[in-house]
């Protein structure tokens, strides 16, 4: 134990400057490792393996030349062309692929390992989610990511959800510009392309959108169980608030929070700045955990939870357990696939910070 008290998250208030989004579009630090040969497929579940070797053609089929003009000469043929080296005129079909399935069934694994196997220096590759490509632009402006992201022989795009129509017209704007760059594109969402704006506002402009969206990609899909329960013990029941307080106290490099304040505080930060709002921490202790209020909380909870996820750091709470967080009526909404993946990356490190306490 340490008189010193543990940092507050609701104390930070970092500035992100562009260049840091630029540099961190890569892998976050816990797919650092990962290689489709670490991809331990679910043998009742032939769609897995399946995954794996066309994305190891596609990785393949990226080497060489950038494809610059994209659709005008020399572009990596998706279907028949995967596998192969880079067809001599780029076909008409689909520039990239798109990685569907539930969440849990390791998709970011699967773009992490395209990205570490495709034959190109890392500053010609670019990986980010969905939140932090529209960060960038918000950052750089429009034209100034186009002509970053111009030159790379790959841009991955994980949990790739449209939330709002802007978003829809802009990200569909930018890949477009890409593609006929000659960029390779990869995703990775939860639904089908065609499927993503259902359940949400402005269904029908969203919809449109989204079709001109989904022919640049060619529906992968992945089949399977969420494998961060599979066959591991049941998440630990919440801690009470000192057990959380003595471990924060305890734990070198821990933040101790009460989450309702937690939850007040993100609503200042830009959600661009998650990651950083995390920077040094080695566990995040919450006392208090309730019911998300409401739907824009929510949405910004989700965020911290994949930043979290993505850079390993244990969540110790008190309170509600997490599968608890979110109303039936958002669990049976249009984000619900955002909510069903906070509970379960939320729970992966619930287990993982069980060690501290104690």
């Amino acid at each position: 134990m340490t008189d010193t008290a543990p940092p507050s998250l609701c104390d930070r208030a970092p500035h992100v400057p562009a260049d840091r989004l630029v540099a961190e579009m890569v892998p976050p630090p816990r797919f650092d490792s990962v290689r489709f040969d670490t991809y331990i497929p679910d043998p009742n579940q032939p769609s897995q393996t399946e995954a794996v070797r066309i994305l190891e053609g596609f990785a393949a089929g990226l080497g060489g030349a950038h494809a610059v003009g994209g659709g005008k000469r020399g572009f990596l043929g998706l279907g028949n062309a995967f596998g192969r080296a880079k067809a001599a005129k780029a076909p008409a079909g689909p520039r990239g692929v798109y990685l569907d399935g539930g969440y849990g069934v390791g998709k970011t694994h699967l773009l992490a390992s395209l990205w570490h196997a495709t034959p190109a220096e890392p500053s010609l590759k670019a990986f980010g989610t969905f939140v932090e490509l529209t960060n960038l632009v918000g950052a750089l402006g429009f034209q100034q990511t186009v002509q970053t992201l111009s030159g790379h022989r790959l841009l991955c795009i994980d949990e790739f959800e449209l939330d709002d129509p802007g978003d829809t017209v802009l990200v569909s704007t930018l890949l477009g510009k890409l593609v006929d760059a000659g960029v390779a594109l990869a995703a990775t969402s939860n639904t089908l392309p065609g499927k993503l704006g259902e359940g949400r506002f402005a269904a029908v402009d969203f919809l449109r959108e989204i079709q001109g969206l989904a022919a640049q990609f060619r529906p992968l899909r992945i089949d399977g169980e969420d494998y961060r329960h599979r066959g591991l013990p049941e998440a630990p029941a919440p801690f009470t608030d000192e057990e959380v307080r003595k471990a924060a106290y305890a734990t070198e490099g821990a933040s101790l929070d009460d989450f309702p304040s937690l939850l007040a505080h993100l609503a200042k930060v830009h959600p661009s700045r998650y990651g950083a709002l995390t920077d040094g921490l080695k566990a995040v202790c919450l006392t208090d955990v309730q019911p998300v209020p409401d739907q824009s909380t929510a949405l910004r909870l989700v965020v911290l939870a994949d930043r979290l996820y993505d850079r390993e750091v244990p969540v110790l709470a008190s309170g509600l357990p997490f599968d608890r967080l979110f109303s039936e009526e958002m669990l049976n909404g249009g984000y619900r696939k955002k909510y069903f993946r906070a509970i379960s990356r939320l729970t992966a490190l619930a287990r993982d910070a069980k060690g501290l306490v104690g």
